[in-house]
């Protein structure tokens, strides 16, 4: 969600010999760390790190599940509570433990037999709200998902895609969590005749679409409503100058599902020794309290401290939605292709 890091090192990513200097991370749009913390891996561990951005979390499984006979890099980092069973299932990782992973909090580790992913943070994707908008028009910001169907909230709303996108598909689950199998096809009905608008990815839904982004401002976004992050609202008062006293955005906690994201040493590595190393280093104390500034996401690893001005403009959800992994895995995409045929056409 935040700025990216420019890619270090070699362009060739480590492909040229199992003993590269080079360790590749293949990763979504939203990578991103600090460089020094990046420069202190480097000198530690004797690898330069070279990253491959690949779109939308959602593009960038699909398309690192199409290539993993000769995979871009490394290690994919980027792959969530609601695909993992899919990059699981087609084979996307090798196992390794990585080094620290005792430390991770339990209700965010996953596949503990065969240890092919490794926890790297957890956030809440939730509707956003624009706070100017509805103080201007005079009208309370919506709570929760029965709200956005209600009529004040008519052509307000921007979604992202859920076959592509990460928190697209995360807020249709949050959708079949809340009303069960039984309700949430109706529910998006409601949600469709009320004018709810669908786009590609995350970028395009809050960075130009939607009126209370910076980024939104500058394409003159129209949509006040927007599915996006909890922990959105310190990225409108981190980035601007001077610093408001208060977020002008704000969350709608009754909208909101637990999203938790993997990394994993991609099948065919050809750097695994350094792929090992890069794991090992993203669950370190130092990228762990570096991480929330700079991709806006809740470290998983245990004692970690989280910036001030994160913690009060973007506290994690008090009751998110939740949905067991197994039932993600055997529903998820049916659920896709019915929301697909009822919302898209």
């Amino acid at each position: 969600m935040a700025g990216t890091l420019a890619a270090c090192g070699s362009s060739d990513g480590g492909q040229r010999s199992g003993d590269s200097k080079t360790v590749t991370l293949v990763s979504h749009n939203s990578w991103a760390a600090s460089k020094g913390v990046i420069a202190a891996f480097e000198k530690q561990s004797g690898y330069k790190v070279n990253v491959l951005e690949d779109g939308d979390a959602g593009q960038a499984v699909n398309k690192a599940i199409l290539t993993k006979d000769n995979p871009q890099g490394d290690v994919f980092f980027g792959v969530d509570n609601t695909l993992l069973s899919r990059a699981l299932d087609n084979g996307l990782f090798q196992p390794y433990e990585a080094k620290g992973s005792d430390r991770i909090a339990p209700e965010y580790r996953a596949d503990q037999e065969q240890h092919r992913v490794t926890p790297v943070d957890t956030g809440d994707i939730c509707v956003n709200y624009d706070k100017k908008y509805f103080a201007d028009h005079k009208i309370d910001p919506p709570r929760s998902f029965d709200d956005l169907v209600k009529p004040q909230y008519k052509n307000l709303l921007v979604t992202e895609n859920a076959s592509t996108s990460s928190p697209g598909l995360g807020f249709l689950l949050g959708t079949a969590a809340k009303y069960g199998d039984g309700g949430w096809e109706g529910y998006w009905k409601k949600l469709k005749a009320n004018g709810v608008k669908v786009v590609d990815g995350w970028e395009q839904a809050y960075n130009e679409e939607f009126s209370g982004s910076a980024g939104g401002k500058k394409a003159k976004g129209d949509r006040p409503l927007v599915v996006s992050y909890a922990s959105s609202p310190p990225v409108e008062v981190v980035y601007t100058d001077p610093k408001p006293a208060a977020a002008p955005t704000g969350v709608a906690q009754g909208t909101c599902f637990r999203q938790v994201e993997y990394a994993g040493l991609l099948s065919n590595a050809k750097n695994t020794k350094g792929g090992k190393a890069f794991l090992d280093f993203l669950i370190s104390e130092r990228f762990q309290e570096d991480m929330p500034l700079n991709m806006y996401v809740y470290p998983v690893r245990e004692g970690a401290q989280v910036p001030p001005e994160f913690v009060k403009y973007g506290p994690q959800a008090k009751d998110p939605e939740t949905m067991d992994p197994a039932k993600i895995a055997d529903r998820r995409d049916q659920w896709v292709k019915s929301w697909t045929s009822l919302v898209l056409k």
